[in-house]
């Protein structure tokens, strides 16, 4: 399959949904009749499961999925600490590499009409002592989407992200403002000021919810799709 047909989704920030983002489009892939699967490569943090202790994003994403892929593929590095990435490595002596990951993007990109691969934290958290998230983005080659956590400072973090994003000459294919904090001012102001400096296309609002089922999101698909 295409690469084009995949996506990378990032945020301005950790806890800002990109697991919700993610698995809604898987829905939303679904829906339009592609066989579609959730890809977390590096996962940090996890709670017990019938297949042992999984990272939560991932149980999420393999849940949204068409099917369940193997886990190895689905998350090929994942550590027990909630903390950076890197961090989490060093204290299980690993190191995270994105030759493996690509492999695993390639074996499932084999058997799917589209990837969704989530990132991890937002899109400079480092990988390693030299590569990042946004490395690991370009190594792939996918079109990103943005989620931008819609609170105070959400401005800055939503610009310079977008920036990075093309400082690695990645399409940025669309970005999507999801409601993090009830209490936030301006909200539609603060919008608004996002659209009007973000090129790519606004694929959807998400309100504020304490329990928010991805599979009802109305989401737009970006124009690859």
């Amino acid at each position: 399959m295409d690469a084009e047909a995949s996506l990378f989704v990032t945020g301005t920030d950790t806890g800002v949904g990109k697991t919700l983002v993610a698995c809604a489009l898987l829905h939303r892939l679904r829906a339009s009749g592609l066989r579609a699967v959730g890809m977390k490569p590096v996962a940090a943090g996890v709670e017990p499961t019938p297949d042992g202790r999984v990272n939560p994003d991932v149980v999420a994403l393999r849940r949204a999925s068409s099917w369940v892929a193997p886990l190895e593929q689905v998350n090929p590095y994942c550590f027990e600490p909630p903390i950076a990435p890197h961090l989490a490595a060093a204290l299980a002596g690993e190191r995270i590499e994105i030759g493996p990951i690509r492999t695993a993007f390639d074996a499932l990109r084999a058997v799917a009409d589209a990837v969704v691969v989530e990132g991890v934290g937002g899109f400079l958290v480092p990988l390693n002592e030299r590569e990042d998230a946004g490395d690991l983005a370009a190594a792939l080659q996918l079109p990103v989407v943005l989620v931008v956590g819609m609170r105070l400072g959400c401005l800055n973090h939503a610009l310079l992200t977008r920036d990075a994003i093309a400082r690695r000459s990645l399409r940025l294919a669309g970005w999507i403002a999801n409601s993090i904090d009830p209490a936030m001012v301006r909200f539609d102001e603060n919008l608004g000021a996002l659209r009007r400096r973000i090129e790519a296309p606004l694929l959807g609002v998400v309100p504020y919810r304490l329990s928010r089922d991805p599979s009802s999101l109305e989401l737009a698909l970006p124009s690859a799709f």
